[in-house]
């Protein structure tokens, strides 16, 4: 397969790109990360969420862009570049899928990430160019891309300014005002300034209490989860068929849907068309992911975390970090 010796790519975040390597240009190319564009960022965004058209293919490439523009060591931007390809139909809905206990930790996509990768054509990419697999594939050599909670890196700043941006929150203003006080030293993100820093600390805080750990995106997890849950047990899909796109598996199960009443009921509820209320008498209790982050910021030539320097910020991330809970009766 013949590949154009340049692309530019335009990211709606990070501007224009022009991308030479055929290694990288041969990894977007490739069926598994182009697989990433029907596959929705934050999950079914129908009913309960704004619906957007942010994809996984859209974020993968913004965290590569973002590690580009910092001038991370090519082998990093790879590691960004696929970071998310082992993300099932339906993003984190899967989580809840699958598992019985622990779905809010939502860790299925890196749990599997290791042996999804294997058996994809990226492997045979990357041995081409004689990049290391193994290397690429262990977090730990790319710390501006990937760091605990809570604090920053490539992932989470990308994926919070691109939702921020197509929920309507910021501005493309407010972003370049972001990316200006951004910079990077030894590994480490960090901003000039308390002031910028404190102000993305708290867009991360509004986007986990309306998006990330709210009660539309509790919703949309658990009911989605139900209905593909229900689907697997009845055999209307497979484990396999999770790794297609998100239009696949919906048309698969939907050929059951008139021939099913309880898997009706599980539609129903993930179209928001049956009623709901708070109920700590019912056996839905959801728990949704909640997240908080602690930049750094330089100060006197050193890098100082929000929360030392505002005490106020450590109740916070000891709040902020707990798993949201839910308890939920539908009126069927």
């Amino acid at each position: 397969m013949l590949y154009s010796p340049s692309m530019i790519y335009t990211d709606k975040i990070y501007g224009k790109f022009n991308i030479k390597e055929p290694v990288i240009l041969e990894l977007i190319k490739c069926s598994s990360m182009q697989r990433l564009k029907k596959i929705n960022q934050h999950g079914y965004t129908g009913p309960y969420l704004p619906r957007n058209k942010n994809n996984r293919f859209n974020h993968s490439m913004g965290v590569f862009c973002l590690l580009r523009k910092y001038k991370a060591p090519i082998e990093e931007q790879i590691a960004g570049l696929i970071h998310d390809a082992s993300h099932s139909a339906f993003s984190h809905c899967v989580d809840y899928a699958l598992k019985e206990k622990g779905a809010e930790k939502q860790t299925h996509q890196d749990d599997v990430f290791d042996s999804f990768i294997k058996k994809t054509e990226i492997p045979g990419i990357l041995k081409k160019y004689e990049i290391k697999l193994n290397y690429i594939l262990d977090d730990k050599n790319f710390p501006l891309k990937e760091k605990n909670l809570p604090d920053i890196c490539a992932d989470r700043i990308d994926y919070v300014l691109r939702d921020a941006y197509h929920f309507e929150v910021i501005s493309k203003n407010k972003i370049n005002y972001f990316l200006k006080n951004l910079e990077t030293r030894n590994g480490k993100w960090f901003f000039k300034n308390y002031q910028s820093a404190k102000r993305f600390a708290k867009l991360y805080f509004e986007m986990n209490r309306k998006y990330y750990s709210g009660l539309p995106t509790a919703l949309m997890f658990r009911t989605v989860g139900d209905y593909l849950k229900y689907a697997l047990d009845k055999k209307y899909i497979s484990k396999k068929d999770l790794y297609g796109t998100d239009k696949e598996v919906l048309q698969k199960i939907k050929r059951n849907l008139k021939k099913d009443e309880k898997l009706n009921i599980f539609w129903k509820r993930m179209n928001k068309k049956i009623e709901y209320k708070f109920s700590k008498s019912s056996d839905m209790r959801i728990l949704c992911k909640s997240r908080a982050i602690d930049p750094c910021f330089l100060k006197n030539g050193k890098l100082i975390k929000i929360s030392s320097a505002d005490s106020n910020w450590k109740k916070v991330l000891k709040e902020e970090t707990k798993p949201k809970k839910y308890f939920i009766k539908f009126a069927e």
